[in-house]
C-alpha cells in the first residue's frame, strides 16, 4: 500500500517500508522519527476511539445482520477501535484484526487484554496492496477508514467478496473529512484559518488519496455485492468538551500542519502554532469553545 497521510482515519491502515529494518539500521535519527510518528498516529487513533465512542457503537447496532456473527475480519484495525466494538457488540465472535503496523496490533492486543477480550482476537500483519492473507471465510468483514488507503480497491472488494461466506456482510465506514474543532470565528487574529487549512487538506488528499470521500456504493456493486444499507452518522460534540477532545484536536491539527504548512500563508501558519503551542496563552488547550464536528458514511453490502 503506497504511502498515505491520514491524520485520523479510525483504523487506518498505515505504511510500513519492506525495507525498513535496512533503513533503520542505517539511520538511527530516521528511526527515532518514525516511531515517534507511529506513536502519535496511534495516539490519536486511541483518541478517536474514545471521543467517538459512541458513535462507533451506533454504526454496529445499526449494522442489518442476519445472524450474529462468528467470525469477523477487521480490515485495517490500527489500535482496534472497531475490533473492540464489533467483540462488545457480538459477544459470541472472534475478531480478526489485519493492519500493516505490527505496533498498532501489538497495542490493540494490550486493550483488548485489559478488557478480558484478548482470547477472543486474533492479528494479522499484512499489506493488502501486496498479498492477500488467508483470512478463512467470515461472516462479517468490517473496514473503517481504511479503504481509501488501497492504491486498488477494486481488488480488494472483490476480494472481500470472495472470501465471504454466502450471506455474509461487508461494512465500509469512510470519513465525510477531517473533524473540525474551532468555531468560525477562530482564532481571533486569523478567522478561519480552520477552514483554510480544510482547503489545502483537501487539496492534498486529492493528489495522494483520490478514493477518500468516494461513493463506495456503485463500487461495491461492482464487485458483486448487493448493496442492503446505507447512512451517514453526523458528529457534533461540545462544548464543554472532555480533556481527550483537547489532546485530540492538538494531535489532530499536529498532523494536519504536516500537509498543508506550504501551502499557509505565513500569518496563517504562525497562527496555527500558536494553537499548537501548549506554553502559548493562545494554546487551543486553553480553549474552552472546542467541539468535534464531522461525518462518517457507512455502507452494508452482502454476498449473495
Amino acid at each position: 500500500m503506497p504511502h498515505a497521510f491520514d491524520p485520523l482515519s479510525v483504523g487506518a491502515m498505515t505504511h510500513t517500508s519492506p525495507h525498513a529494518a535496512h533503513d533503520h539500521g542505517a539511520h538511527p535519527v530516521h528511526q527515532h522519527g518514525q516511531q515517534q510518528d507511529a506513536d502519535d498516529q496511534a495516539e490519536i487513533l486511541d483518541l478517536d476511539a474514545e471521543v467517538l465512542a459512541e458513535h462507533i457503537a451506533s454504526i454496529t447496532a445499526w449494522l442489518p445482520v442476519k445472524d450474529a456473527p462468528r467470525h469477523i475480519v477487521d480490515l485495517g484495525s490500527g489500535t482496534g477501535a472497531g475490533t473492540l466494538a464489533l467483540l462488545k457488540r457480538f459477544p459470541d465472535a472472534e475478531v480478526t484484526a489485519v493492519d500493516t503496523s505490527t505496533s498498532h496490533l501489538h497495542r490493540l492486543l494490550e486493550k483488548a487484554k485489559s478488557e478480558g477480550l484478548a482470547d477472543r482476537v486474533h492479528t494479522v500483519h499484512a499489506d493488502l496492496d501486496t498479498a492477500w492473507p488467508d483470512l478463512g471465510t467470515p461472516h462479517l468483514v468490517w473496514a473503517s477508514a481504511s479503504m481509501h488507503h488501497m492504491a486498488d480497491p477494486d481488488r480488494i472488494l472483490r476480494q472481500v467478496h470472495d472470501t465471504l461466506v454466502p450471506g455474509g456482510l461487508f461494512a465500509v465506514v469512510e470519513l465525510a473529512g477531517f473533524p473540525r474543532f474551532l468555531p468560525e470565528d477562530a482564532p481571533e487574529d486569523r478567522p478561519g484559518l480552520e477552514e483554510r487549512c480544510h482547503a489545502a487538506l483537501d487539496q492534498h488528499h486529492a493528489e495522494h488519496m483520490p478514493h477518500r470521500g468516494a461513493d463506495w456504493g456503485p463500487m461495491l456493486t461492482a464487485a458483486g455485492f448487493t448493496v442492503e444499507g446505507e447512512r451517514t452518522i453526523s458528529v457534533n460534540l461540545g462544548p464543554p468538551h472532555t480533556d481527550a477532545v483537547g489532546r485530540y484536536a492538538l494531535g489532530g491539527l499536529r498532523r494536519m500542519r504536516g500537509s498543508v504548512a506550504e501551502a499557509l500563508t505565513v500569518e496563517d501558519l504562525t497562527a496555527l502554532d500558536q494553537l499548537l503551542d501548549t506554553d502559548s496563552p493562545r494554546s487551543i488547550l486553553r480553549r474552552d469553545d472546542l467541539t468535534v464536528r464531522t461525518e462518517r458514511s457507512v455502507w452494508a453490502a452482502r454476498r449473495i
